[in-house]
């Protein structure tokens, strides 16, 4: 199977970047199934049922996200509707929506995605290891799913590399969000799943972190509220991270970055085999 990840879409440069080439990527990769965090779409914190619907319409096939799922209250309605959208799994119980849902492609092979959002530096949340677990205690990779995503939202590389070696071997990939930098330590893990610490966004990174660089600065060198952080709005590079697997055992066989457009270099996986 070949499956596509993209990191968080931040703002309207980022959104309208994954849009309008999420179409083409979907072709000239011959990708199976793609998955994007979505959770800084609308205006750089949340997402709203528009824009899910916009970025369903251009080939995605789930929407994962993180801490700022709640920012636009409109999704609270819309994620319970649409299992397509995931929230962290590891909110308390009875939280609107999802963490976790299972997808069967056309031809009957079945994708389990799962999101969940670390703990170190973050708000404070059930336990993600314990979480994750209870998920695919009764699922594993050639028996109950051909494939298994774990979005990982979170802030310490420690952490995100805990999270993959603990899921090594059980899960095809597991891939961090939240940091908005792509890491540079995508690879396969000695069981056999694909791993990158964090698959970077999908906005301007000439910014920080996808947002206008003086409301930031001002905050850190004065250590005072400050200008309103707005996205930055220049030209987006859209980031993330492409798996092959084998159908037989579900664990990834070739993992390649994926950076197209804007400030950062280039590089797009090779050409369907």
């Amino acid at each position: 199977m070949r499956v596509l990840f993209l990191g968080d879409v931040v703002g309207r440069v980022g959104r309208d970047a994954v849009i309008a080439e999420l179409p083409g990527l979907r072709d000239r990769l011959a990708l199976d199934f793609v998955v994007v965090n979505i959770e800084n779409a609308a205006g750089g914190f949340g997402v709203t049922e528009h824009i899910c619907n916009a970025m369903l319409d251009a080939g995605a096939d789930v929407l994962t996200s993180g801490n700022h799922i709640w920012d636009k209250r409109e999704i609270i309605t819309y994620i319970d509707e649409q299992p397509r959208l995931l929230r962290p799994l590891n909110y308390p119980e009875n939280t609107p929506g999802r963490g976790a849902n299972m997808y069967e492609l056309g031809d009957g092979r079945r994708v389990m995605v799962i999101n969940v959002m670390l703990r170190l530096f973050m708000d404070a949340l059930d336990d993600p290891f314990a979480a994750v677990e209870r998920q695919i205690a009764d699922i594993s990779l050639g028996y109950g799913a051909d494939f298994i995503l774990v979005d990982m939202h979170g802030e310490a590389s420690s952490e995100k590399m805990a999270m993959g070696h603990f899921l090594d071997g059980r899960a095809s990939l597991v891939v961090g969000t939240h940091t908005h930098v792509p890491t540079a330590d995508h690879c396969i893990l000695p069981h056999g799943t694909g791993y990158q610490t964090d698959a970077g966004m999908c906005g301007d990174y000439d910014s920080i972190i996808g947002m206008k660089k003086d409301a930031p600065i001002d905050r850190f060198t004065r250590k005072m509220p400050g200008m309103r952080l707005e996205p930055a709005d220049g030209e987006a590079t859209i980031c993330g991270v492409m798996v092959d697997t084998d159908d037989a055992t579900g664990l990834t066989t070739r993992i390649a970055p994926l950076r197209l457009g804007g400030h950062l270099s280039t590089t797009l996986p090779a050409q369907a085999s």
